[in-house]
């Protein structure tokens, strides 16, 4: 037993040295803003409008489409919806105020694209990669529509949030992709390594977005009970239902192939979303006890992550 416990812990921390550099980004970030005076405002538009529409668009341009593969982000789509609703009338019981808010729209997302492209570009093959980043669509999705009505509970119509959606410069790039994808349209091998570029610079400035949240924050607020709730629904409820999934379906339905399986356990894995900071910032929700929550989840995922894909990939 004991020999079977010290075998494993080495290999979480093998795994853990295997994914340090991913946490360099964030100190590199946090010495741009201190040091540089690298604001996170000047970086995020370049992110969402032009590296983030290329990521997905080669994504979607090479994955092999199938019934299995696009039906994986739907899936995950409805477990972050479940996640979502079951934190929130769960934090009833805890808050009186708009905490439960935040806590039910971080508890449905991740951080899937800073954190978890380049984690998925390390630990699968590049068709896995290609569904996993395929499902950032769906976490785009999520985040401005049920979790941004979540969180804003008045705040913003319906409506108000599916423009936002409609503005988004992802979803055109996925739908561009499937269709040159279904049209089999050939580009050339250059142009293929010039788009591949675009990931290792979303996940460096993705991670390096962390480390520049940093530096605004003077004073740490700790809030165990935010802190609970949300990190039972990453680390646990998310990998838990997830797996579920994929036992009932290896088992039983066979819908989906193994290589949709890792995928989408990545994506159960990735600590908590950066964005969370920015909405809870936007609506004036702590956000210090936010940004402190985001940070303590991207440590503890460092032993985590290697953890779980040693136990489950």
């Amino acid at each position: 037993m004991f020999s079977a416990l010290l075998t494993l812990w080495l290999n979480v921390i093998s795994l853990g040295l295997k994914i340090f550099p991913l946490y360099i980004n964030i100190l590199f970030g946090f010495l741009a803003g201190k040091k540089l005076g690298v604001a996170r405002e000047t970086i995020a538009p370049l992110i969402v409008y032009i590296l983030a529409p290329v990521v997905v668009f080669t994504a979607t341009l090479q994955v092999d489409i199938n019934a299995g593969v696009v039906l994986v982000p739907l899936t995950l789509f409805g477990v972050a919806v479940f996640i979502c609703f079951a934190m929130f009338f769960a934090g009833k019981k805890i808050w009186d105020d708009r905490t439960k808010n935040l806590a039910a729209f971080s508890s449905g997302t991740g951080n899937t694209g800073y954190f978890g492209i380049p984690l998925a570009l390390m630990l699968l093959d590049q068709n896995e990669a290609n569904i996993y980043i395929l499902s950032l669509v769906i976490s785009f999705l999520y985040e401005y529509t049920v979790g941004f009505y979540i969180i804003s509970r008045g705040s913003y119509t319906f409506w108000q949030s599916m423009i936002k959606i409609i503005k988004l410069p992802v979803i055109y790039a996925a739908i561009a992709g499937f269709i040159c994808n279904l049209m089999q349209i050939q580009f050339t091998q250059e142009f293929m390594d010039f788009l591949l570029q675009f990931r290792g610079a979303y996940a460096i400035l993705g991670m390096m977005m962390i480390g520049m949240g940093l530096v605004g924050i003077k004073n740490v607020t700790i809030n165990k009970k935010f802190i609970a709730v949300t990190f039972f629904a990453k680390f646990i409820l998310w990998p838990a239902v997830v797996l579920f999934i994929v036992f009932i379906d290896s088992h039983f339905m066979h819908v989906f192939e193994q290589s949709a399986y890792r995928a989408m356990i990545v994506y159960s894995i990735v600590p908590m979303a950066a964005n969370t900071v920015i909405m809870a910032t936007l609506f004036k929700i702590r956000p210090e006890e936010a940004s402190f929550a985001i940070l303590l989840s991207t440590a503890l995922s460092f032993f985590t992550i290697p953890l779980m894909v040693i136990l489950f990939l």
